[in-house]
């Protein structure tokens, strides 16, 4: 007989307790899952265009580009101040914050992961075209998967196993033909430099993502904690953001970013007024990101997650062309089309396992449940 080990046992626990939570709720008619939904498609398709303006405008500072992809945490106190007033006229003894000791302490990890992957990304984008960077951030899905199974046991099909390869050989070739889009003025070591930064950073958030679905596992599964709910979502997210922000504010002390930004904004190519607004704009897009990512982990898994992000690749790359001009030349061509193919296959493969897994769920011919 086969022994559960405790991740797995964990796991199960937190996925009965939110299928339970959800019973009767079709995933269409949730408001806040449409809201997630729309928030992720911003935050993905925007956030990178925000970011890439800021470079390609004379912004040179990687710690605040960093920093500014957090610095919109404290928009989240506006949501969760409403749900704590409206839990609070059922039960006036309410705590602010659900969160555990526990987790919280899990959480502020993460934000200083999510912290240092922010660094990475942005060192990659200084560098390297949006259409390019998009579609080696595509990546973290193969990454995703990769630790799913470790951390949280995520039960791999040969179509999911066939995206991982997609996706990988898709990288392959753009490493492969790398240089052949790098930016005027730039020179091979720095466009080197982005193409590995920006690998890295894909890695580093296919650890995050799961790390993230393991830490709500645990919550869920632990006895006395609160029930796993969007508002503990969104204080997750908030405390991320927080630790995050605060890794890069560290980051630009040492590297004096904060002094150096009234000069960048007088020789900024969009003029004061418009460096402050791209900093607030990529901030609040970031944001939007960030909160739509965590919540599709809610709603679904890490992997559910990342196959968004990567869905999303084909909009960034046309209005990164359309915006910056940037080339799209064929090998870009291939590469996308190897993430949508694996993205695709993917898909038919979850579709498949659903399917297969409520067939299983119908009971045996000539019984009935109760009702």
């Amino acid at each position: 007989m086969e022994v559960e080990t405790p991740a797995q046992q964990t796991c199960k626990d937190a996925d009965a307790t939110r299928l339970g939570q959800r019973a009767g709720t079709r995933p269409l008619r949730n408001p806040l899952l449409v809201v997630n939904f729309v928030l992720m498609v911003v935050g993905t398709s925007g956030g990178p265009l925000f970011l890439r303006a800021y470079f390609l405008h004379g912004g040179t500072r990687k710690w605040l580009s960093s920093l500014l992809q957090t610095a919109g945490f404290p928009l989240l106190l506006v949501p969760l101040y409403v749900s704590f007033s409206r839990r609070r006229r059922g039960d006036k003894a309410t705590a602010f914050f659900l969160m555990t000791p526990r987790l919280l302490a899990a959480t502020v990890a993460i934000g200083l992961m999510v912290g240092l992957d922010d660094l990475l990304y942005a060192y990659g984008l200084a560098y390297l075209p949006v259409s390019t960077s998009a579609i080696l951030i595509s990546t973290q899905l193969a990454f995703t998967a990769a630790f799913a199974l470790l951390l949280v046991r995520q039960r791999f099909t040969a179509f999911s196993v066939n995206a991982v390869v997609l996706l990988s050989v898709g990288a392959a070739i753009l490493g492969i033909n790398s240089g052949g889009d790098r930016p005027v003025g730039e020179s091979r070591a720095q466009y080197g430099a982005g193409f590995a930064m920006t690998l890295g950073a894909a890695a580093l958030y296919g650890v995050v993502l799961p790390v993230m679905e393991l830490s709500q596992a645990r919550h869920a599964a632990s006895a006395g904690a609160a029930a796993v709910s969007y508002t503990l979502v969104m204080e997750m997210q908030l405390v991320i953001g927080l630790a995050a922000t605060a890794f890069s504010a560290v980051g630009m002390l040492a590297n004096n970013d904060f002094h150096a930004i009234p000069g960048e904004a007088r020789e900024f190519g969009l003029g004061r007024s418009g460096y402050y607004l791209l900093l607030c704009g990529s901030a609040a897009m970031y944001q939007c990101f960030f909160l739509g990512t965590i919540g599709a982990i809610f709603y679904g898994s890490a992997l559910l997650a990342g196959v968004i992000m990567t869905v999303l690749i084909p909009i960034t790359e046309v209005l990164a062309v359309m915006l910056f001009h940037e080339p799209f030349s064929r090998t870009k061509g291939v590469a996308l089309a190897l993430s949508l193919w694996g993205f695709v296959s993917y898909f038919y493969g979850e579709v498949q396992t659903s399917k297969a897994r409520h067939q299983s769920d119908k009971p045996p011919n000539g019984e009935h449940l109760e009702p």
